[in-house]
């Protein structure tokens, strides 16, 4: 299979690499919505077929849509990668699909992954607060590929989607993968990503800038390693309350205890991420556990702290000497101090039992605080069979 995607040296299990073999076992089903009632053992099942890379938002900026949840995998329609839009109206208790992204350049096994789901907090030029932006990676199956980062927009809540713009389109045969967005301190839109094109390092991430939507300037790395091995890779960006922006990502390298071990970094402006041969920290509890592989990232207010919490999951917990975490799969982390010092572990509110570690298992499983930060929607993936299911349930977040 092809290298773009490593969970480990050598690692290649970027989920839409897997297309040929899932079309295969997912042709036949639809996205069919259970009931509400359908329980799973690890949660509720989200869509009764594949769903990768969950994404959810709760909106704020949309007026009288505002509380409504929106949950966005990564799904197949015949030999077409597309979004799959769900909803939720009551507070992340049942979820029915309400939407559908179709981007022509996924279509006919051009190849979809890792998309990402957004709500604009202001106007960006003519998009105004509560436009929904979806963005993926489209083109990586296409022979002699020019792989591109295509983001689509929407004004209905999701229920219709069209064509906004290209953040960047690879000038090689090499992969551009995992968007994300924020709006930086001067209110322009940044998306960041993880881009393999550069001659000079096997991966890296970038930022770029738009103040309209439409046109994409001042592409800059933000992570890229000194050793051209590394693989920075899947960043998930979050402001706090104090306008320090908080970035987590996975750096791959070569095989070892540490090897796509989750790290961090932060920015002043959302932005400018300093140095970026700094590598940044490592995130760990007070006995030396770490994450490994497909990071996630999440703010919650929290009662008396004017910083909140931060929650952070890996797809794969270890304790301080290397083995595996007897937690791993079932925990999530907070941190209170703006991400420094130790992390707490506290129950996920997703169990995800597969042991496995590939595309599927808490593969960057999302993470979204509801009401006052008490409580935590979790979406995540797991097999069930040969299908890889996305499972959400809600569970308090203890104080830590």
């Amino acid at each position: 299979m092809p290298t773009a995607r490593r969970l480990h040296a050598p690692r290649a299990l970027r989920p839409v690499f897997l297309i040929p073999f899932l079309l295969a076992l997912t042709a036949a089903l639809s996205l069919t919505q259970l009931p509400p009632a359908a329980q799973a053992a690890s949660g509720r099942l989200l869509q009764n077929s594949t769903g990768l890379y969950p994404r959810a938002v709760k909106l704020a900026h949309s007026g009288s849509a505002n509380g409504r949840i929106l949950a966005s995998v990564v799904a197949f329609e015949g030999n077409n990668g597309i979004g799959a839009l769900h909803e939720s109206t009551d507070d992340g208790a049942s979820f029915r699909q309400v939407g559908t992204v179709r981007d022509p350049a996924s279509a006919d096994g051009r190849g979809l992954c890792c998309a990402t789901l957004y709500e604009l907090p202001r106007s960006i030029g003519n998009l105004p607060a509560g436009t929904l932006l979806w963005a993926n990676s489209a083109g990586q199956d296409t022979p002699g590929r020019r792989m591109s980062m295509r983001v689509f927009k929407s004004n209905d809540i999701g229920r219709t989607w069209s064509y906004l713009s290209t953040i960047a389109t690879a000038p090689d045969e090499k992969g551009l993968w995992e968007p994300e967005f924020s709006v930086d301190a001067s209110g322009a839109l940044v998306a960041y990503y993880s881009d393999e094109t550069d001659a000079g390092h096997s991966q890296k991430l970038v930022a770029a800038r738009t103040t309209d939507g439409l046109t994409w300037t001042g592409h800059h790395d933000t992570v890229a390693s000194t050793l051209a091995s590394d693989r920075p890779g899947m960043p998930v960006v979050r402001k706090l309350p104090n306008g320090t922006y908080f970035m987590s990502y996975e750096i791959c390298a070569a095989a070892g205890q540490y090897v796509c071990v989750t790290h961090y970094r932060t920015s002043n402006d959302g932005l400018n991420w300093g140095d970026p041969t700094h590598l940044g920290f490592r995130p760990e509890t007070a006995d030396g556990k770490y994450f490994r592989h497909a990071p996630n990232l999440a703010w919650a207010p929290q009662a008396g702290n004017p910083l909140g919490r931060l929650v952070l999951i890996g797809q794969v917990m270890y304790n301080k000497d290397g083995s595996k975490a007897a937690g791993s799969g079932r925990t999530v982390w907070v941190n209170s101090k703006g991400g420094n010092g130790t992390w707490t572990e506290v129950p996920a509110p997703v169990r995800v039992d597969s042991t496995t570690v590939d595309h599927c298992p808490n593969y960057s499983s999302s993470l979204l605080p509801l009401g006052d930060g008490s409580r935590l929607l979790q979406v995540a993936t797991d097999w069930d069979g040969t299908v890889c299911k996305p499972y959400y349930a809600t569970a308090s977040l203890p104080a830590a």
